[in-house]
């Protein structure tokens, strides 16, 4: 029986995460960062997000050249919001950059930065 005939059978209405849909939107906005542009980062599943990793051309973070932690990103269903998560490398911990409550304004962030906490 179909969910709307029936309120007794739930509804589903968010897509959990990750899931490929976002994903896919997420390599998508990748592509128009200001920094890093030459090298192809990677988007792969997190627990209720996304982890993206890039090799370090600058060799800022790895002197190697090695792939690194860029950024994390979170749904935080009970909320609605989107957690940007940055890593603090020294530390080898995720710091807290920002709430959103679009995953494009997420983006538009992580493309942009400006301080360069992300794409070092």
């Amino acid at each position: 029986m179909i969910a709307a005939l029936n309120p007794s059978v739930p509804r589903v209405t968010a897509r959990l995460h990750p899931n490929e849909v976002d994903q896919k939107r997420i390599e998508k906005a990748l592509q128009a960062r200001k920094r890093y542009r030459y090298v192809i980062p990677q988007v792969q599943p997190a627990e209720r997000g996304y982890r993206i990793i890039s090799p370090c051309c600058s060799r800022n973070v790895d002197p190697t050249g090695g792939v690194v932690d860029v950024a994390r990103i979170e749904f935080v269903e009970a909320s609605g919001y989107w957690f940007l998560y940055r890593k603090n490398h020294d530390e080898g911990l995720w710091m807290l950059h920002g709430e959103f409550s679009s995953l494009s304004r997420l983006l538009e962030t992580l493309n942009e930065d400006p301080q360069r906490v992300f794409w070092q």
